[in-house]
């Protein structure tokens, strides 16, 4: 019987609306009830978070920004990796200049981007959690737990991603959350070594953890779990990179909750 369970959040435990289903929140509430632990983990905001867990009302850890911050169940910080400030200056650099990427920062409490995307709104219907823009001449560099880069267009980022692994090595983490975001954390920052620590916090190995994922950064993650499950609607190159896993359904069908049921909580 797993002890933690680790789920993403959009594709994978939210609904395609990126909001938590009613069957799902009770599923959680149950696994609560059991004793068994549930922890967020999602390359999303701290801030943003900490609004959907009080939508589902159980207390839980929260892996944010991609394993760069971890809060506990009484939302204090009790893990932080922040990228390089010389590096973040370095890459706003690189991308300023380009009208097609959109350049994203998560620190402290804050959210600032390149330029406004009313687009992104859909996915923060919950918590309301809002952006601002920043000055791409003159940024803020220190405290940042994450910078990614958005366009839709996954062949047009892959040429951005070749280019920091060859410039930053590892110096940096990289990864695709979606097709159109490539995000940038700091070296060693993953799910899957936050879920680690997240373990020992409640005296349990990592064989004692599942997760779900479907993107790029939760590889790590899934890889390190007892069991790692991918949803269908996973990226195909993290179903090719993932091929020893399972795949469950889809996020559409609550596919996260309807495993828990059937595989972990009392019939």
């Amino acid at each position: 019987m797993y002890k933690l369970v680790a789920s993403d959040l959009d594709g994978t435990l939210l609904t395609p609306e990126h909001r938590i289903a009613p069957y799902t929140k009770q599923v959680l509430e149950h696994l609560h009830q059991q004793g068994i632990h549930f922890v967020f983990a999602t390359g999303r905001h701290h801030v943003d978070v900490a609004s959907i867990r009080e939508t589902v009302g159980i207390p839980a850890y929260m892996i944010t920004s991609n394993g760069a911050r971890v809060h506990d169940s009484d939302n204090q910080l009790v893990y932080q990796h922040n990228v390089d400030p010389a590096i973040v200056a370095s890459l706003i650099q690189d991308v300023k200049d380009d009208a097609t990427v959109t350049i994203h920062l998560y620190r402290d409490d804050e959210w600032l981007l390149s330029k406004m995307d009313e687009e992104l709104a859909r996915y923060h219907q919950d918590s309301g959690f809002q952006a601002r823009e920043f000055d791409v001449d003159n940024p803020p560099v220190d405290n940042v737990a994450k910078i990614f880069f958005i366009r839709h267009d996954h062949d047009y980022l892959l040429q951005y991603e070749h280019q920091f692994i060859e410039q930053y090595g590892d110096q940096v983490s990289i990864a695709f959350s979606t097709p159109f975001c490539l995000e940038v954390m700091g070296s060693g920052v993953s799910k899957g070594a936050a879920l680690e620590a997240v373990a020992r916090r409640h005296q349990l190995n990592l064989s004692d953890c599942i997760a779900f994922g479907d993107g790029m950064n939760d590889v790590e993650m899934l890889n390190a779990a007892g069991q790692g499950l991918v949803m269908a609607t996973a990226q195909a190159r993290v179903k090719a990179t993932l091929s020893d896993k399972a795949i469950i359904g889809s996020h559409a069908d609550e596919a996260v909750a309807r495993y828990l049921k059937a595989h972990l909580l009392d019939q």
